[in-house]
């Protein structure tokens, strides 16, 4: 078995893993635990009563973060003439159309976010193998098939975040840094939550969200008592 590094125990010691904690004791908690060299990403893990397996049990949308999420992110557009100008005036890094897809295709995939004019999603289609394990294809549903690129990117470049549950009916999703002020990072978690909570599909029975942790990158793993949050 492996010796824990003398950080791993401090870090372990710091958080007692029976307490439930308060949503702003947590934050700070987890603030206090980020002390690694880089600034770390304050994450949070929800745990929902959903099989995903089941396509009415699905749990995916978008939400803006109103303070940022503290990360640049690259967009890419696909779109031609007008709509890709509209794309590189609103700030997207990479904007093309069928030379954008075969860079793709070629192994080069220079943004984090990809949204799509719905006339050019015969060619995005083509990539589907490719940037749909990757969870970058554009879906309408989360807005990223869309005519209005400008918005988009501007959303995008803003602080909206893409949530989706996994195959063990958790969402994680990153809600800013530990540079982040705490009544910071508490809001965009209350708007995390509140998107979360209002996605409630139609299959979902009993409890649907059943636990939340929170956490810096390195940090140990801090457990929300459900009862103080809103709508959960």
């Amino acid at each position: 078995m492996a010796k824990l590094t003398k950080k791993a125990k401090t870090l372990a010691t710091a958080v007692n893993r029976d307490k439930l904690y308060g949503v702003d004791e947590a934050i700070a908690l987890a603030k206090s635990n980020a002390t690694a060299k880089f600034d770390e990403t304050i994450e949070v893990a929800l745990n929902l009563g959903v099989d995903p397996r089941h396509a009415d049990q699905m749990v995916r949308g978008v939400v803006t973060l109103p303070k940022g999420t503290g990360k640049t992110v690259r967009v890419g557009v696909f779109a031609r003439g007008a709509k890709a100008d509209e794309a590189k005036a609103a700030g997207a890094d990479v904007v093309g159309a069928e030379d954008l897809m075969e860079l793709v295709q070629g192994g080069t995939i220079d943004f984090d976010r990809c949204i799509a004019t719905p006339d050019m999603m015969g060619v995005v289609g083509r990539l589907g193998k490719i940037l749909g394990p990757k969870g970058l294809m554009p879906n309408p549903k989360l807005g990223t098939v869309t005519m209005n690129v400008g918005e988009a990117v501007k959303a995008a470049k803003g602080g909206q975040v893409e949530y989706r549950v996994e195959k063990a009916g958790i969402i994680h999703s990153g809600i800013g840094k530990a540079s982040f002020a705490a009544e910071d990072l508490r809001a965009n978690f209350d708007a995390l939550v509140d998107a979360v909570v209002k996605a409630k599909p139609s299959g979902a029975k009993g409890k649907y969200v059943k636990k939340i942790a929170i956490s810096s990158t390195m940090g140990a793993g801090i457990k929300i008592d459900i009862a103080e949050v809103a709508g959960a």
